[in-house]
């Protein structure tokens, strides 16, 4: 697709774990993966670290564009899927829509990544924090490990209360969560019965056009997150209470994502 658009340059996903072929935890970082694949761009995906995002957060890319020796690096999934479209390798997913179409698109885009993340992070930091320490904290040795726990702990308590969601019992929450995925999920079954693909592997998209939209990365990116993180076991009896989404990511999985192992069916 895209990558045609353009010589293909070196790209480096920094994803935050060293496993090279395997999803992450971050919903961000298989959005940004799910983009990438979408324009048929490769790129190699390695640990990278917070200290070295030019965001100060994962995921950020280093490109080396042809005739130039130094990587530029980007940080923020939105900000390097916009800037691979003006800088015409890949292709604009929402060029075809209306205005309202665009304003749809954006406004799926913001419950999962404005609301719906922040639910999420209640639920594996505070509801699941050993689970989730010993996972993402994996690489740091033992006696630093419950250190830096406790301090990611902190600040990520400090953000919650701060933005709003620390302000909720997690009752409350789950209920909140569980609100986000069935509208999704009415969304996609609308999405299903408007283009029913034949032969029951042909991804469908969450606007219900013939191919995909930004939206549709966001919405991937968080049902795989949730399928495979087990620091979010409610997350995922919630997604899988609603078989359309996991049809809708079971068939992006094999279409675009066959090097990965996926969720248990």
């Amino acid at each position: 697709m895209a990558a045609s658009l353009k010589h293909q340059p070196l790209i480096v996903l920094y994803r935050g774990f060293p496993a090279p072929n395997a999803y992450i935890w971050s919903p961000f970082v298989t959005k940004l993966e799910t983009r990438l694949r979408f324009a048929g761009l490769k790129y190699r995906a390695d640990q990278g670290s917070f200290a070295k995002a030019p965001r100060g957060k994962i995921p950020y890319v280093e490109i080396t564009y042809e005739g130039q020796p130094t990587p530029v690096g980007l940080g923020d999934s939105t900000m390097i899927a916009r800037q691979l479209v003006q800088d015409g390798l890949c292709e604009d997913l929402n060029a075809g829509l209306s205005p309202a179409g665009r304003a749809q698109d954006a406004c799926i885009r913001a419950l999962l990544e404005d609301k719906l993340y922040f639910y999420q992070g209640r639920e594996r930091w505070h509801d699941n924090y050993d689970t989730m320490v010993s996972h993402v904290l994996s690489p740091i040795p033992w006696p630093v490990r419950p250190l830096i726990g406790s301090l990611a702990y902190r600040g990520m308590m400090r953000t919650l209360h701060g933005q709003g969601t620390g302000r909720f019992s997690s009752e409350e929450i789950a209920d909140f969560r569980h609100d986000i995925w069935a509208d999704v999920g009415a969304l996609l079954a609308e999405a299903r019965s408007k283009t029913p693909p034949e032969d029951g592997e042909t991804p469908f998209w969450v606007l219900g056009g013939i191919g995909p939209s930004e939206a549709d990365a966001t919405v991937y990116g968080f049902i795989a997150s949730g399928l495979l993180c087990a620091a979010a076991p409610d997350t995922q009896k919630t997604i899988r209470s609603h078989p359309v989404l996991v049809d809708y990511a079971r068939r992006i999985h094999e279409r675009y994502f066959g090097d990965y192992d996926g969720w248990e069916a």
